[in-house]
């Protein structure tokens, strides 16, 4: 019987040496789960002389990727590097040579995600990528364990702590996305170019993931709608306030009849609303079942010690596994052919604001293009501006298609009465 299991680790970065500290100090836990202890016997990284102080020995670090792939005694390769098309590149030389695979990387995942797992299926091993969403809340095992039996309509999700760091700051504290930007950049928050966290690539990333796990469907990058924050302004936020709303970058993967939608995209939900009140970076997943009905998932999204708990969570899974010897049977593919929906399949509230003349009729001649065009108004608010030269108008409307709101949001930037539409958002949830 094996006593020691060994580890490769591609990359020594702040998760990665989140997860060395892990294993290192929870042997005992460890060994009592998996039966043996663990050891992460060789790291890759790109500076060999870079001083690591007591954390690593000489002989535990290397440059060289054929010393982790070759080396026949190592059982597992943790992939925290980073990046992409290296990353990938590693973790499919790892599932060809037999070695079972446990990630965070998103990008990855969410780019070729089915192509690794269908490289871990043929070779029958494990590919685990639990803190590629959400860090520390193991949402993934828990869409593909813990609601196995159910069927997934809806999820929302709250997937990036840095956008939901700043939409805080300028909801509780009314300062501007300019300078919270940067404050989130000095606190470590958001990176020096934090594009793709702030125009919503990232969350998009993760949401396709959470998509293709919910509704056993392929879903790719390029299936999901993405929008950011960049544009959003503290009017619009204040005025969302004062109708009763709090805004969040929120990840969307919604199925009816088989038909999805997955979108990220600034919305509009309750003040009652769980969503609503998680702040700053933490992250939380909304979930509808049709038979549990409604749960959340609340918790850090990022960090080291958070992230590097799912990432040997999914370890020990695999080695559990390697000792039970059922290793590869674990790896899902999707059940369904994917199906989207249309513009006109797709319904939602919105918020819209619009700057008007403020002149007789201009009301009424609004009020007639939404009612053309099968659209409701559930909540109007109007502001004077200008010395009452033009009046700043804001409606929430009752749920309508995507495709007659879209084509009323062009029409409206024909409108005489019209000067501008300055802002339009989804909203989400009922009001109580």
């Amino acid at each position: 019987m094996t006593q020691q299991m060994n580890i490769g680790l591609l990359g020594f970065g702040t998760v990665g040496t989140g997860v060395l500290e892990i294993v290192e100090q929870h042997q005992d836990k460890l060994a009592h789960q998996i039966g043996a202890s663990v050891k992460v016997k060789r790291i890759l990284v790109n500076d060999l002389h870079k001083d690591r102080g007591s954390l690593v020995t000489k002989d535990q670090l290397t440059d060289n990727i054929d010393d982790i792939i070759n080396d026949e005694e190592i059982d597992a390769v943790v992939e925290v590097m980073g990046g992409i098309e290296d990353a990938r590149l590693y973790m499919k030389r790892a599932l060809e040579s037999g070695k079972h695979v446990v990630t965070a990387n998103k990008d990855v995942m969410a780019l070729y995600g089915s192509e690794l797992l269908q490289i871990a299926n043929e070779k029958k091993c494990d590919l685990f990528y639990e803190a590629s969403v959400a860090g520390g809340i193991p949402i993934l095992r828990t869409i593909v364990e813990g609601l196995a039996s159910d069927r997934i309509t809806k999820m929302m999700g709250i997937v990036n702590g840095t956008t939901n760091y700043i939409l805080t700051q300028m909801t509780k504290e009314g300062r501007l996305y300019d300078d919270v930007l940067k404050e989130a950049q000095a606190l470590g928050y958001a990176e020096a170019d934090p594009t793709a966290d702030v125009e919503g690539l990232d969350a998009a990333r993760k949401i396709a993931i959470l998509g293709t796990l919910g509704f056993s469907m392929n879903l790719d990058l390029d299936d999901v709608s993405i929008r950011g924050i960049s544009n959003v302004t503290s009017q619009d936020l204040a005025y969302s306030k004062q109708l009763g709303y709090t805004m969040k970058l929120v990840g969307i993967a919604n199925r009816n009849d088989d038909k999805v939608e997955v979108s990220v995209q600034p919305t509009l939900v309750p003040h009652d609303h769980p969503l609503a009140s998680v702040d700053d970076e933490f992250n939380a997943v909304y979930v509808y079942g049709e038979a549990v009905g409604e749960t959340m998932f609340y918790g850090p999204g990022a960090g080291k010690l958070p992230t590097a708990t799912a990432v040997v969570s999914d370890l020990v899974e695999v080695l559990k596994n390697k000792r039970l010897g059922v290793n590869g049977n674990s790896a899902i593919i999707p059940q369904f052919e994917k199906k989207l929906k249309t513009p006109e399949e797709i319904h939602s509230k919105y918020f819209l604001r619009i700057h008007a003349k403020d002149i007789p009729g201009t009301f009424a001649s609004l009020t007639a293009l939404f009612h053309k065009n099968n659209i409701s108004l559930e909540k109007i608010l109007q502001v004077p501006l200008n010395e009452g030269k033009l009046a700043e108008i804001i409606v929430v409307t009752h749920e309508v298609s995507k495709k007659d709101y879209d084509y009323v949001l062009e029409r409206l930037k024909e409108e005489d009465v019209v000067v501008e539409v300055k802002s339009s958002y989804r909203a989400e949830g009922e009001m109580k």
